[in-house]
Parts: structure tokens; C-alpha cells; sequence
């Protein structure tokens, strides 16, 4: 991983600066929108721990990492886009590549919730 280079979540900060301390170094993650970026890149990363790490409890049964990483791996991301955040919530649209190379956009908006001083993805309203 080169952490110098952009960092895939959009925010126009070097991976290092931006999710990178996140997903690798376990500083808590602030905001429910910082969450989500940082597990967009960790999609990019294919960082299946990361991702099922910040799942929520009550969601785990529903998935599991290798799942998770079949997933990152199956799909070429792109590029993310919020389209609108609140406190706990996170509207999206993540532009990837299927296994076919097709283009797709997977558009969602998230819920999230903050428990124990951490940020935990919850669950998602599909478009």
C-alpha cells in the first residue's frame, strides 16, 4: 500500500492523512460520514477485517469476512460519492466495476450508529 497517493474516498487528502490512520492504526473514526469513507476505501484496500470490525453487533450474523472479501475483490472501485449525511446517517453512491468490467453504481443510504465512543455501520436503504 502506498499511502502517499490520493486517498480513494474522494476527500482530495493522501491516504495517510485521511483513512488510512483508520483502518490501519485504530484511531476512532469521528463522524458517521468519516466512517463511511473510510470503509469505501477499505473496500478499495480489500480490507475485509476493517470492514466487518466496524459492522455492527447486531449485524454480524448477516455476513462475514470472507464474504466481505470476496466482495472488494470481485468489483474494481472507483469512486465515492456523498450525496447527503446527517449525524447517524449516509447517502452514497459508489461507482465500481462488476467482475465483467461492467460500470455499476451501488447507491445507498446507511445508518450508523456511535456506541462506545465508535462508529458502527448498521445497516442500508438500498436504490
Amino acid at each position: 500500500m502506498i499511502k502517499t497517493k490520493p486517498c480513494p474516498c474522494g476527500s482530495e487528502l493522501n491516504l495517510e492523512h485521511c483513512c488510512s490512520p483508520y483502518i490501519y492504526d485504530g484511531v476512532v473514526v469521528p463522524t458517521a460520514e468519516k466512517l463511511m469513507r473510510s470503509r469505501f476505501t477499505a473496500y478499495c484496500l480489500q480490507n475485509a477485517e476493517y470492514l466487518y470490525n466496524t459492522t455492527h453487533v447486531s449485524q454480524k450474523k448477516y455476513t462475514n469476512k470472507s464474504d466481505i472479501l470476496a466482495w472488494a475483490k470481485l468489483n474494481t472501485w472507483q469512486k465515492l460519492e456523498i450525496i447527503n449525511f446527517s449525524e447517524n446517517t449516509v447517502e452514497f453512491k459508489a461507482y465500481y466495476l462488476d467482475e465483467d468490467k461492467k460500470p455499476q453504481i451501488h447507491h445507498e443510504k446507511s445508518t450508523f450508529i456511535n456506541f462506545q465512543d465508535n462508529w458502527y455501520y448498521v445497516d442500508g436503504k438500498f436504490y
